[in-house]
């Protein structure tokens, strides 16, 4: 049986609340582990990957024992204390060397894992420009047909978004678009470079975009996988209902988009249809005919009575 683990402390009850399922999820936490034994290329990786996810990082400084591939508990357990659902482990061995594995978890157990082994890297301080400003929202450009075609590379995309997105916001002004990363697939290596967006004078409204490399300048090679059946992809992508648009009735689109709906009135009186006001199309209602009716023997008797006065006199 499962330990229920009852709070004491507000503090607690506040900690309990905010681990709880949401509807609209926060951003997700990635976690960066040194393992057992790392080189400086990787050590030097961890950190500036850690700089990009900011604030939305947990950078381990101790090395871990790990093998990931070979035994998870360690890495759920890491998930499960510090609320995290990305990591990116990086560990050096003479069979594997400068090995790098990226991964994401669903409730708190592995989902996707994919080994990456560094053929060539630049580090952002070898660029000496200005960079961009910590928590910036990147534009994630992916150029190659790999990633649309072959799963393995499919899942490797879905992986970089969700690590790289940041925030999910709903406008983005032109100036923001400050950071731009860059995920090539050619010839079965990745290439991963980092740019800075400069916003020049056209003559024009629009400005001209200029791109400046300020780094990490990566080269990557896809080793071992681990990728989630298709039902626990399914299960892991799944919307809340409340969050499902609500289907509109009698409302059909075409082939060009156009929108076409169906309304259903009751049927009409037209004798009650309200027209303009003017005098000639004015109706005068039966009450007003029947008063004019009564109205008119009353005249009629009074002419008389007058006629007999005057006669008398």
């Amino acid at each position: 049986m499962q330990r229920v683990v009852k709070p004491k402390t507000q503090r607690g009850k506040r900690a309990l609340a905010q681990r709880e399922p949401k509807l609209v999820e926060e951003v997700k936490t990635a976690m960066f582990i040194r393992g057992g034994n790392t080189s400086e290329m990787i050590t030097r990786i961890l950190k500036e990957f850690n700089m990009l996810r900011k604030p939305h990082a947990v950078m381990f400084q101790k090395k871990n024992m790990l093998r990931p591939f070979e035994d998870q508990t360690q890495l759920e357990f890491f998930s499960n204390k510090n609320d995290a659902s990305l990591f990116l482990f990086g560990s050096h061995s003479k069979k594997r060397p400068h090995n790098l594995v990226m991964g994401r978890l669903f409730n708190h157990l592995i989902l996707d894992m994919i080994e990456l082994g560094v053929d060539n890297f630049k580090s952002m301080y070898e660029f000496q420009n200005k960079k961009c400003t910590m928590g910036t929202k990147p534009c994630l450009i992916f150029t190659g047909e790999m990633f649309d075609t072959e799963l393995e590379y499919k899942r490797l995309k879905s992986l970089f978004i969700d690590f790289f997105r940041g925030p999910v916001v709903k406008n983005v002004r032109l100036a923001g678009l400050e950071h731009i990363l860059s995920f090539s697939a050619v010839n079965g290596q990745i290439h991963i470079r980092s740019y800075r967006g400069l916003l020049k004078k056209s003559g024009t409204k629009i400005p001209r975009v200029e791109l400046e490399e300020i780094g990490p300048s990566l080269d990557l090679t896809m080793r071992r996988t681990h990728l989630a059946s298709q039902d626990l992809f399914k299960r892991a992508l799944k919307i809340p209902k409340a969050l499902k648009p609500k289907k509109k009735k009698n409302i059909s689109h075409d082939v060009f988009g156009t929108q076409h709906g169906r309304v259903h009135m009751e049927s009409q009186d037209l004798g009650q249809l309200q027209t303009r006001k003017m005098k000639a199309l004015k109706r005068k209602g039966k009450q007003e005919n029947e008063e004019k009716e009564k109205e008119s023997p009353k005249k009629a008797r009074t002419d008389d009575d007058d006629a007999s006065n005057e006669d008398s006199s």
